[in-house]
């Protein structure tokens, strides 16, 4: 869902580590990753708000239509965020678990 919405990549998995699972996904050369994880013992049902938000700062405008286009077409459904900041430049998206995600047509601020 995330790799192919946000054209990430699966940098590396591990299977019971301690009793976990997990996927690390990002890009080649970026010093971040999104790092997903489960406990075979302890299982945590997500529990998203509504401010729980991943943002991505896409200025140019065809990026940005093609991330959302990408991002509906591949599970995520399209709501209204709460905070109505991110609506008037920029798209909110949830996950199946209900994790947000905006992308954001303008630039980050430097």
């Amino acid at each position: 869902m995330y790799c192919a919405a946000l054209s990430l990549v699966v940098l590396a998995k591990f299977q019971d580590h301690q009793g976990f699972d997990g996927v690390m996904l990002g890009r080649s050369g970026l010093d971040y990753h999104f790092e997903f994880t489960q406990c075979r013992k302890h299982p945590v049902a997500p529990t998203p708000t509504c401010e729980d938000l991943l943002v991505f700062y896409a200025p140019d405008r065809a990026e940005w239509e093609s991330t959302c286009d990408r991002l509906a077409e591949n599970g995520f459904l399209r709501v209204t965020s709460l905070n109505p900041y991110w609506d008037e430049q920029g798209r909110t998206f949830a996950d199946s678990d209900g994790y947000r995600v905006v992308i954001q047509n303008a630039a980050w601020p430097s």
